[in-house]
């Protein structure tokens, strides 16, 4: 038993910049794997970012350098730092956790993750 939601997505002008939120309720492990995955039309879900249990960080090539993983576990909140962002980061992007009270070592397959948030929308014009 466990859900997330995110929060944050918009729309802005290429360069622009929006952090996501997504925040655990229910049993949600706290410092387990979690990660941020995106989806645009006619696309295959992406890993984009993801952070295990110590808080080491992995990141698709696509947006290394340019979005940053955090998360504040006494808000039970991950979020998504999103600078320098391009049209092609236009996507639904959602959050998932693996929910393991230990994961060592953060993967970026979406196959991997157990509980996903319902999506939020982040459109970057040109």
């Amino acid at each position: 038993q466990g859900q997330l939601a995110e929060s944050g997505g918009g729309s802005v002008q290429a360069g622009g910049s929006l952090r996501l939120s997504c925040v655990g309720s229910g049993y949600i492990y706290s410092g387990n794997c979690m990660g941020w995955f995106r989806q645009a039309p006619g696309s295959e879900r992406e890993g984009v970012a993801a952070i295990d249990s110590a808080g080491s960080t992995r990141y698709a090539d696509s947006v290394k350098g340019r979005f940053t993983i955090s998360q504040d576990n006494a808000k039970n909140t991950l979020y998504l730092q999103m600078n320098s962002l391009k049209p092609d980061d236009t996507a639904t992007y959602f959050c998932a956790t693996k929910n393991r009270r230990i994961c060592d070592g953060a993967p970026l397959s979406p196959n991997e993750y157990r509980i996903w948030g319902q999506g939020t929308q982040v459109t970057v014009s040109s």
